[in-house]
């Protein structure tokens, strides 16, 4: 991970970012005369990971109670008019 001052960043962020690409390497943005680290750049990534439904069919139960209302958890959000 490579740390760079606000100045390097802005003088060279095409050249960053074609690196960034290539070798996605993430970059550290460290701003004033502290060089405190303000921020990190990361390479963006492509989520393809295909979304699977019912997956957890058979796993996870729901109890018939599930719906019914709760005369205590009303009172603490509704208070008890």
């Amino acid at each position: 991970m490579q740390t760079l001052s606000v100045a390097e960043f802005k003088a060279n962020l095409s050249s960053i970012l074609q690196q960034m690409q290539e070798d996605g390497e993430e970059i550290v943005i460290a701003f004033g005369r502290g060089h405190k680290k303000v921020a990190k750049l990361v390479p963006y990534t492509e989520d393809t990971g295909d979304r699977v439904f019912g997956q957890f069919k058979g796993m996870v139960e729901i109890p018939e109670s599930f719906d019914e209302e709760n005369e205590a958890i009303n009172a603490m959000f509704y208070g008890n008019d």
